[in-house]
């Protein structure tokens, strides 16, 4: 597939700190990536490189081919960052016109209203919108343009839960029609919803690149819930909880688990098993401590 933007060994300080290193990372046509990782990890510090908006310090980005910085590259990309400023006194449906007028072939600006649950609201000015009417104009200007690739630094900041599942809804439609985006989230359950590709970034590093079940099986123990009124000590448990009658084993070998549970005669009930969620492998990947390797776990780099 070819690739939209593309960062090599890419590094960026911010005085002492490092934001980025060594980030070398492909973004293909059509993919849809969900970018995770605790504050200050260098999401957003990354997005903003592929967008033209900071330079590396060392290393370099492309964008379509070439620098990120130039326009032409920027009319075949739409992005919302984190935190946005608009207008307070002009309408939604002027906000909107004025970005279609930066492009050839927009979106009608009723088309796109409407995609983005803003129906209804044209003549509102900004200034009277609710937090997440404004957040949801925001993101929908990124897609004004009919853009190749679409850049969303935390689109769903504050809306709620019917919100987040029509702009959803808006993005899924998008990649359907042959899009690309990038997303960052601080929703576990957003990137799990959407992401085909999940990029896991801590302390400035890609600590895994891969799909969902890929960065699942970076935690080998798996899940057993199970019901009894007591267990025995079980080999080959890692660790367990227990509420009640109510009990969660974790295990590299849960069918070796089961068996124990057989052979020992321990009369139980609603058998779960089940591998590692996407927030438990993203809490056991960016815990301190953690020294995975992205050249054994990564294959998002060229």
């Amino acid at each position: 597939m070819e690739v939209l933007a593309r960062t090599l060994d890419v590094t960026r300080r911010y005085g002492p700190v490092t934001a980025l290193d060594r980030v070398a990372l492909d973004v293909r046509a059509g993919e849809l990536i969900g970018f995770l990782g605790p504050n200050g990890a260098g999401k957003t510090t990354l997005v903003q490189l592929l967008a033209g908006l900071r330079r590396p310090t060392s290393g370099s980005v492309e964008l379509f081919g070439g620098d990120p910085r130039d326009p032409a590259r920027r009319r075949r990309l739409g992005t919302t960052p984190q935190e946005t400023g608009l207008p307070a006194t002009l309408r939604v449906s002027e906000v909107v016109d004025l970005a279609a007028a930066h492009f050839a072939d927009p979106v009608p600006t009723r088309e796109l209203v409407a995609r983005f649950g803003l129906a209804g609201l044209e003549r509102r000015q900004t200034g009277g919108l609710s937090g997440g009417q404004r957040r949801r104009l925001a993101v929908a200007v990124a897609f004004v343009g009919r853009p190749d690739l679409v850049l969303l630094d935390e689109p769903t900041v504050g809306l709620d839960v019917e919100a987040r599942h029509a702009l959803w809804d808006a993005v899924r439609a998008f990649h359907a029609g042959g899009g690309t985006v990038v997303l960052t989230s601080h929703h576990l359950d957003e990137v799990e919803a959407l992401a085909e590709r999940v990029v896991v970034i801590d302390e400035g590093r890609v600590r895994v690149d891969g799909t969902l079940a890929e960065v699942r099986s970076q935690v080998p123990a798996r899940r057993v819930r199970l019901r009894a009124a007591e267990l025995p000590e079980l080999a080959g448990v890692d660790r367990r909880s227990s509420h009640g009658d109510r009990h969660e084993l974790w295990t590299a070998d849960s069918d070796a688990l089961v068996r124990g549970l057989v052979t020992a005669r321990v009369p139980f009930r609603d058998l779960e098993v089940a591998a590692a969620s996407l927030e438990e492998a993203f809490l056991a990947l960016t815990s301190p401590g953690v020294t995975t390797a992205p050249s054994t776990v990564t294959k998002g780099s060229r």
